[in-house]
């Protein structure tokens, strides 16, 4: 915590500071949790405001020996949305392991892996993330897991690009691409060329980006899990920001797929989905770069029909409600003159200030 010197060595599967990023042989855990690492106490010091919400010290008593009881402290932290009481045990990682025979290991560090990610976003979980997907890697590999260790590369990469390691991503794409390829997990090689395509981007290289998520549009079908909607959330608003003619003839069958796989999995889950939003999002932007401003307006009050009441969305992703009402209604004013719809951008700014308020955006 903070005021305490970072202390012993870093453990061999972490390398990058959790504050900073900063990969280095000298870096230090924090002396009270013995999980997240550090380049110094400044850098402690300044990620403790994040930190100090999952630091404790692990526990004094044995790590559960069973993989069952380790099942059923994580479905019961899951049952009170309580994660850190998983992550208590993270500090004696490595005697719970010893106490599991081969077959478990991989198990083990999956349920770890659920408990950090429901803590997510931050820089700590991402971090503890790339370190024991890189051992549970390791494992499948061993058992032959191949499928299981494509997916393990793939949320790897996904880690490893939050924090800004481009590089690194790539590289664990660019394996679980070779996994499913060799294997014919079309689940993986869509996982990791979508990867792929938003490394590229992300670098600047918009084409090669393009080009990829194409790939992974053509995979999504057939995978295990379809990925479609997963893909065309990642690839739309790539082609949009391009704002060019062919760009713009490419995304618009591409919105209308959305909008109707949206759909589907709307009612498929008996309440709105993400998708449902977002597809509605870039619908309207898409309408707006047409011309169409009525079709714009259109989708922006079926965006707001989704976001008002006690909607599961807002409850539970109001960051993403907050993006994806701005970008659909940043031009509102220009499309609005003579539409007789004097009340949307009044209603838009109250939905934008209560979404503000619900995700502490300023």
């Amino acid at each position: 915590g903070e005021g305490r010197d970072a202390g012993k060595p870093l453990p061999a599967m972490a390398s990058h500071c959790a504050h900073c990023g900063t990969q280095g042989v000298d870096l230090k855990c924090c002396a009270r949790c013995k999980v997240a690492v550090y380049c110094g106490a400044d850098c402690q010091k300044a990620a403790w405001k994040g930190h100090k919400k999952t630091c404790a010290p692990p526990p004094t008593t044995s790590p559960p020996v069973s993989l069952r009881e380790v099942k059923q402290k994580v479905t019961a932290a899951e049952a009170a949305s309580d994660w850190r009481e998983i992550l208590k045990w993270e500090g004696r990682l490595d005697e719970l392991l010893e106490r599991q025979p081969d077959a478990n290991r991989a198990a083990v560090l999956y349920l770890f892996q659920q408990a950090h990610q429901m803590g997510m976003p931050g820089r700590d979980h991402a971090e503890a993330l790339v370190r024991l997907l890189g051992r549970r890697i390791q494992h499948l590999g061993k058992m032959e897991r191949f499928r299981d260790q494509g997916e393990a590369m793939c949320a790897c990469g996904d880690n490893l690009l939050f924090l800004d390691r481009g590089e690194e991503a790539r590289e664990h794409y660019q394996r679980a691409r070779k996994v499913g390829e060799a294997h014919g997990f079309y689940l993986v090689e869509c996982q990791a060329c979508q990867g792929l395509g938003e490394v590229a981007i992300k670098d600047g290289r918009h084409e090669e980006g393009v080009e990829m998520m194409r790939h992974a549009l053509v995979a999504a079908p057939l995978s295990e899990e379809d990925q479609t909607l997963d893909v065309l959330q990642a690839l739309i608003p790539v082609l949009l920001n391009q704002n060019d003619a062919q760009a713009i003839d490419e995304v618009r069958p591409l919105v209308a797929r959305y909008r109707k796989a949206a759909t589907a999995e709307t009612r498929r889950l008996g309440l709105p989905c993400f998708a449902d939003l977002d597809s509605l999002g870039v619908s309207a932007r898409l309408h707006e770069v047409l011309g169409k401003p009525q079709e714009a307006v259109r989708e922006v009050r079926a965006l707001l029909d989704l976001l008002r009441g006690n909607s599961p969305l807002v409850q539970n992703m109001p960051g993403m409600c907050l993006q994806v009402l701005s970008g659909a209604s940043t031009n509102l004013e220009i499309l609005q003159p003579g539409l007789g719809e004097e009340d949307l951008i009044q209603s838009v700014e109250i939905e934008l200030a209560k979404l503000r308020a619900r995700s502490g955006s300023v």
